[in-house]
């Protein structure tokens, strides 16, 4: 049964996620848990379905409040999912929109690219250098190496990335094969990256309380106390993250 090929495919490069890349997962969170205790914040960035990396930690119920995602419209699927592909491979936008952006050399960026190839996290990447931020990439090792960049300084995410966590999916992300199928089919990156970035969260308050400072956490708004304690927080944090 195809759907209990893809669970076992899943437990096993989580495991091996887990197993090859917690030092990383430790030195990102660190890096996290330095700019909360700043006061400012971790920037989070990708381009088309890796927006919803930035998605899984921002404004959400048991999520920290000093996340900033930058969800620019351009890279979204929506309206038009093949202009998402155009504006990811263009050079010259994403420095131009981080300058909009409230940032601090103090910032942590974190960004998704699971091929880690092309212009736009490149640039983001360097912009965020640029100002001094420490940069955490999440992209996979295996797909970034059977590529080619798409940038003109022919570099990878991953060789301008200060943290490399390596997303344990294999090249071209689909993993299941069948039969009379040509192309594998069902991606595993998703997966992966929202473990990472969940496990990136605890372990970034974890480091956060063993110093001595309580981060700031959003609680579910469907709770009868919700709506009055994210109040006080998005009231605190709204100049340093846009989309409040």
């Amino acid at each position: 049964m195809k759907y209990l090929e893809y669970f076992d495919i899943i437990q096993k490069q989580l495991k091996q996620q887990f197993d090859e890349d917690g030092k990383q997962i430790e030195q990102a969170a660190a890096f996290c848990a330095d700019s909360i205790k700043k006061g400012r914040v971790i920037h989070v960035f990708g381009c088309g379905h890796s927006q919803m990396f930035a998605m899984e930690v921002f404004y959400r119920a048991g999520g920290l409040v000093p996340v900033n995602a930058l969800l620019i419209p351009h890279l979204a699927l929506f309206p038009k999912a093949k202009l998402s592909t155009v504006q990811e491979r263009l050079e010259g936008f994403a420095q131009e929109y981080l300058a909009l952006e409230n940032t601090d050399a103090a910032d942590t960026m974190i960004i998704v690219s699971i091929s880690g190839r092309n212009a736009m996290v490149i640039d983001m990447a360097l912009a965020a250098k640029k100002i001094g931020m420490k940069v955490v990439s999440l992209v996979s090792r295996q797909f970034a190496g059977s590529t080619t960049s798409r940038h003109s300084s022919g570099k990878n995410l991953m060789d301008v990335s200060d943290i490399v966590i390596d997303i344990k999916c294999v090249s071209g992300d689909a993993a299941v094969s069948m039969e009379g199928v040509a192309p594998q089919f069902c991606g595993t990156s998703t997966v992966l990256g929202m473990a990472v970035m969940e496990a990136l969260v605890a372990q970034t308050v974890e480091n956060c309380v063993k110093n001595g400072y309580i981060p700031p956490i959003y609680v579910s708004s469907n709770l009868d106390k919700g709506d009055k304690i994210n109040a006080e927080h998005i009231k605190k944090y709204s100049d340093l993250i846009s989309c409040l």
